[in-house]
């Protein structure tokens, strides 16, 4: 059995545009949970105090997965994750260093010698606060193998359970990762004791192809990420992993815990948290995956899906229609039940707010789908207390003219209402933004997604405001695309007034 180390609330969060909040983080976290992957790396949690939070929100929520946290080799970080995951039903320290000589020279200054100590020290230091640690040596595809083994050893020797040996910069190739991890499996006391991990990168797109590499010679645990996202090109996407596994049984002969049909699922919740959307290709999620164009394609799917298709799309939880679950008829109890079937947690006091948004949707739109409850509840998991609401708006455009739109915005003392123009409705209602808050935001991204089809559709919007170096992210949902931006800058300028609080 290969487990599956996700590692998108920690790796993955550090992809430029895909950082998430607390709430997002604990939605995810129970959709991973759902999925079925064994461990979630749910941070690092002594880089800062949000993530510290989000992680130790994790840990008391989550009741199956083993919950980690990631440690450099020093005894604040390595008690920065007990602190975090303590409360949590299974527990694991993740403690690294690097071990390549190139970081070793210039990123740690030290010695092999003195990483070897660090190495020791600390991994039996996490060791007498949780019995499951992990230990990464950072850049293992390119550190030298005689001394790869012997930090691994002494690793092993202090008490680690899991030895990791990433490809930290998307390096290696799969015969030469695969031979490194052999290597170790063959040449360090007790290796067999212990799971053998793997953490590829995508810089040169080998990083799936790396990972099946090493569990064809050994490896029993893989780390990855929803959709793949990560730093610089990413990492080795989880829903590749494991369809690759399951397809293709007949060669690797392993299993995983992982229930394939949450994968659409999950890759959906992870687009809509984050606002990025895979690309048609992407293999397994993307679009056009299932999509057959040319004629003699169709031909031979029409006779016989396997001429063309190596995968059931109901394998990954693809459906044809969509689930037509509420109206604008249904109550309090029908929504909860739905939002529990969903995977949602609400108290009796955000059931409130939610009913009153649902219904306001329900109002204006004939159909609701699953996909418009992941919607709302990510836009109220987005929503920042105090600051500003919007209260009402108007727009004036016509072909050729300039366009005008008026926003009354409360900010809980007064009502403050102006006027923008701009090019069209929605260039317009964010120059009369900028005219209520000031000229200090920057746009940086914008982008408009349909939630579900039809004319009545929902649209969710995602931007992303710059502020004296910092990016706030806002989320607009509104089946009126320019209600639906405005809301998103709303969002975006409460999230920088509550920082500075």
């Amino acid at each position: 059995m290969i487990k599956i180390f996700d590692t998108t609330l920690r790796d993955g969060e550090q992809s430029p545009g895909c950082s998430m909040n607390l709430y997002e983080k604990l939605q995810m976290a129970r959709q991973l949970e759902r999925l079925g992957v064994d461990i979630i790396e749910a941070g690092f949690p002594a880089a800062s105090q949000g993530d510290f939070e989000s992680v130790q929100a994790i840990a008391r929520s989550l009741k199956k997965t083993v919950i980690c946290g990631l440690a450099r080799c020093t005894k604040n970080d390595i008690d920065a994750v007990y602190d975090a995951i303590k409360d949590a039903n299974f527990k694991r320290i993740h403690v690294f260093i690097a071990t390549s000589d190139i970081h070793l020279k210039y990123k740690l200054k030290k010695t092999r010698k003195e990483v070897l100590a660090d190495i020791a020290e600390y991994v039996s230091y996490a060791k007498s606060l949780v019995d499951d640690i992990e230990f990464s040596c950072e850049d293992a595809s390119r550190t030298d193998l005689d001394f790869l083994c012997e930090a691994v050893d002494i690793a092993i020797q202090n008490g680690a359970t899991t030895i990791n040996l990433p490809d930290t910069v998307g390096y290696a190739v799969p015969e030469e990762y695969a031979n490194m991890i052999k290597t170790v499996i063959d040449n360090v006391p007790n290796a067999d004791k212990v799971d053998i991990s793997v953490h590829c990168h995508n810089d040169l797109g080998l990083a799936v192809a790396n990972s099946l590499a090493a569990v064809g010679v050994g490896a029993t645990q893989v780390e990855c990420t929803i959709n793949g996202i990560g730093e610089r090109a990413g990492n080795a996407a989880c829903e590749e992993i494991v369809m690759a596994l399951k397809t293709r049984h007949d060669y690797y002969g392993k299993d995983t815990a992982i229930k394939t049909t949450e994968i659409m699922r999950t890759s959906n919740l992870l687009q809509q948290i984050t606002a990025t959307r895979v690309s048609p290709t992407k293999p397994i999620v993307g679009k056009n995956v299932f999509a057959h164009e040319s004629g003699i394609h169709q031909h031979g799917v029409l006779q016989d899906k396997s001429t063309y298709e190596i995968m059931d799309p109901a394998m990954i939880g693809l459906v044809e229609t969509e689930n037509l679950v509420l109206g604008k008829h249904s109550g309090k109890h029908a929504l909860r039940a739905k939002l529990e079937e969903l995977g949602y947690e609400v108290d009796d006091a955000q059931m409130e707010e939610v009913f009153v948004d649902f219904k306001n949707i329900a109002d204006s739109k004939k159909q609701i789908y699953d996909r418009d409850i992941h919607a709302l509840m990510l836009r109220e998991y987005q929503k920042v207390s105090g600051g500003y609401e919007l209260v009402d708006y108007s727009s004036f455009t016509s072909n050729g003219k300039e366009s005008k739109t008026i926003i009354k915005l409360s900010d809980g003392k007064e009502t403050i209402e102006r006027v923008g123009s701009g090019a069209g409705p929605v260039d317009a209602a964010f120059d009369c933004m900028a005219n209520i808050v000031g000229d200090k935001f920057q746009l940086e991204d914008f982008a408009i997604h349909s939630v579900t089809r039809g004319k009545d559709a929902l649209g969710e919007t995602f931007l992303s405001l710059r502020s004296n170096g910092q990016v706030f992210n806002g989320k607009g949902l509104s089946n009126d695309i320019i209600k639906s931006s405005i809301i998103a800058y709303v969002n975006a300028v409460n999230q920088q007034a509550q920082l500075q609080d």
